[in-house]
């Protein structure tokens, strides 16, 4: 019999579903819980057990990942008479991988404790590819012992695994690398309305860029996007500005200034308003174009 914990899921998601596809495929049984009928039948598909409610996915499992999208969502999940504290086993531990507050993270620590529940936040960068390939970077809050405890399950899902400090701090590195995602990919979607604008080869013009100093993962992953005009979200513009009011928040709190990042935050809720909400991060170059005098589809 396998000597692996068993983990219960929450969350099946564009980044969810690859996430623990991934935990079968390197023998980890999972019981999955999530709204969307279609998500648990892909599960099932891949080998994993689908369940009808939080209570049933956590109640006989050693680990629970929540994946949902921000922290109402994962305070739906976790408190109440039907969430996991109330129905997960003591010494249980509980990982979660969205992308929340710092504070959010802090209380659903301070909680679950009192229920005899670990907990470790352990937000993730990479997007969709990262989480399909299992070479996300996870960033984690919380105990060093639950931190080592979980590494062997971190170790099937990404490739960068750090531990940042206590209860809040993987959010808080969370929230500095969605500023610098944003701020990097609005800089790539200008440099492609400049480049195209001048006459220049795109793809050419992006695959030396890249190779220099200005390269990015960012460029990496979102040059094809960029030059297709292909948006098909693998991270949604409505999280990214979830997460840019996360980071601007958190700034103010402790008296860091966000001059760049505040231009672009309002940049993507400008985007969000425009109707793109659904679409990928990279369409922030449909907003350099509408700037620019350029009509999008």
């Amino acid at each position: 019999m396998s000597t692996l914990p068993n983990i219960a899921w929450i969350g099946l998601g564009i980044m969810g579903a690859p996430m623990a596809e991934n935990l079968l495929k390197a023998g980890y049984q999972v019981t999955g819980y999530t709204l969307e009928p279609d998500k648990l039948e892909r599960l099932a598909a891949a080998g994993g057990t689908p369940a009808a409610s939080v209570a049933e996915a956590v109640r006989a499992a050693d680990v629970v990942i929540t994946m949902v999208p921000a922290s109402p969502q994962v305070e739906a999940v976790a408190y109440g008479p039907d969430g996991i504290l109330a129905h997960a086993r003591p010494n249980t531990l509980l990982i979660d991988m969205s992308s929340i507050t710092p504070q959010t993270s802090v209380d659903l620590a301070g909680a679950a404790a009192e229920r005899g529940i670990r907990v470790l936040d352990a937000p993730v960068s990479g997007g969709e590819a990262g989480a399909v390939e299992a070479v996300l970077s996870i960033m984690v809050g919380g105990h060093q012992d639950d931190f080592d405890a979980a590494r062997p399950l971190f170790e099937t899902l990404g490739k960068t695994i750090v531990r940042c400090g206590p209860h809040g701090a993987g959010q808080t590195v969370k929230a500095a690398n969605q500023l610098i995602v944003a701020v990097n990919l609005q800089a790539c979607a200008e440099a492609v309305v400049f480049l195209e604008k001048s006459g220049v080869d795109l793809a050419a013009a992006l695959d030396v860029l890249n190779g220099g100093l200005a390269g990015s993962t960012v460029l990496t992953r979102k040059k094809d996007n960029f030059r297709t005009r292909d948006f098909r979200p693998g991270f949604r513009i409505d999280l990214h500005h979830k997460d840019m009011g996360i980071v601007t928040d958190a700034a103010r709190s402790v008296g860091a200034a966000l001059p760049v990042g505040g231009v672009v935050a309002g940049l993507v809720a400008a985007l969000r308003a425009q109707g793109d909400g659904h679409l990928d991060h990279s369409a922030l170059l449909r907003g350099v174009e509408r700037l620019s005098g350029h009509t999008t589809g």
